[in-house]
């Protein structure tokens, strides 16, 4: 296994050990011979290059840089490597700074007796729940490695999860090559805002940054986080503490500021995520014979959710935000592209600036006036 830390395995959390723990618990993916293997590795790469044309060709969105990120097949094993140092990637501050309370802190006892190992373990438990959920993912934040290969300058990379692709189409019994291609152009239009526009990762990086440098957390408080949402996933939560759904990760926020930065990045994030919603619904029709019927049983899918356990997990991790984004950011793009056309939508691309508020996710119109009137004055 390809080591992710070396000091930092002793500290907050031991990344290798979370490695571990995930990859052993992972659930096991759809039976497939190793044919149908190759074969379902192949046609996702394939889709994925003809989905690059379909997304720059319908968004307007055009780069020659896209060819610097690269796109990876990968099973449930790479996702959790590759996320682990996405997340040491962007914690790296946040930890350090945790590691510093940790000796002088009024917890700093109780932590040296749980250490990073500990945490590394209930962190594992966490993204083997996720590994066998996510479809595909752009990772923005993504240090390459040996076997995980990321763009140039930092750029990020393109993760194709296979088992979980061919685990949800035989799941909703539709189309296999129908649906791998719809899950390549939502994904290829994440690759795409990246690669198009060249501020955006550094501005997200910002703020990501800007709000963690203002968090001001016990390391018991993430701890205790991490162990409930651990609890949620193997059962042991009691029911009298479950029918509250469980505390989001998102109630760490502390300061005015803290929250300010929050809902630039919510709408941020809508914005990204119901883009890539509305790019894949437009391109779909053309390309993709049966996705009507891809796209209602995908819905009722998302909306059914899983378990009560899930459900309680999903919260505790601020999944539900996610659906969230998702369907206030395609409500979003597909307002004003209505009102303005796919190159007046394509303003909100300009600068930081120009990216819409929260609230203005909400009611597009004000978007519309504050950009495209301001330009106009």
């Amino acid at each position: 296994m390809t080591s992710i830390g070396g000091a930092a395995s002793s500290g907050m959390v031991d990344w290798n050990l979370a490695v571990a723990t995930a990859t052993r618990l992972a659930r096991p993916g759809p039976e497939v011979s190793r044919d149908e293997a190759r074969a379902v590795v192949a046609e996702l790469r394939r889709h994925a290059k003809a989905a690059e044309e379909h997304v720059r060709g319908f968004t307007g969105m055009g780069t020659e840089d896209i060819h610097d990120t690269p796109v990876l097949v990968v099973d449930r094993p790479g996702w959790v490597r590759a996320n682990v140092a996405g997340f040491r990637e962007i914690l790296k501050p946040l930890l350090d700074k945790m590691q510093e309370r940790r000796g002088g802190g009024p917890g700093g006892a109780v932590l040296g007796a749980v250490g990073g190992k500990v945490t590394g373990v209930e962190l594992g438990m966490l993204l083997s729940f996720l590994s066998s959920r996510v479809l595909g993912q752009y990772e923005t934040f993504a240090p390459a490695s040996r076997d995980l290969p990321s763009g140039q300058g930092g750029a990020g990379r393109l993760l194709l999860v296979a088992p979980n692709i061919v685990h949800v189409e035989r799941e909703l019994d539709v189309q296999p090559h129908d649906f791998r291609l719809w899950v390549c152009l939502h994904e290829e239009t994440h690759r795409t805002q990246f690669s198009a526009v060249p501020w955006l990762r550094d501005h997200l990086e910002g703020e990501i940054q800007s709000f963690l440098g203002e968090t001001d957390v016990d390391p018991m408080t993430v701890l205790e986080r991490v162990r409930e949402a651990a609890q949620s996933l193997s059962g042991a939560r009691p029911d009298t503490e479950e029918d509250d759904g469980g505390r989001s990760f998102v109630e760490l926020v502390q300061t005015p500021s803290q929250r300010e930065i929050l809902g630039r990045l919510t709408a941020v994030m809508s914005l990204l995520e119901g883009h890539a919603d509305f790019v894949m619904d437009g391109v779909g029709p053309a390309v993709v014979p049966s996705v009507a019927e891809i796209r209602e049983k995908f819905q009722q899918r998302r909306a059914k959710g899983a378990s009560r356990l899930d459900g309680a997990l999903r919260k505790l991790l601020g999944l539900d935000a996610k659906l969230r984004q998702y369907r206030d950011g395609e409500r979003f793009v597909r307002a004003v592209v209505e009102e303005v056309g796919m190159e007046g939508f394509n303003r909100v691309w300009t600068s930081p600036n120009t990216l819409p508020t929260k609230t203005e996710i909400a009611k597009p119109a004000d978007w519309v006036a504050r950009v495209h009137r301001r330009s106009e004055s």
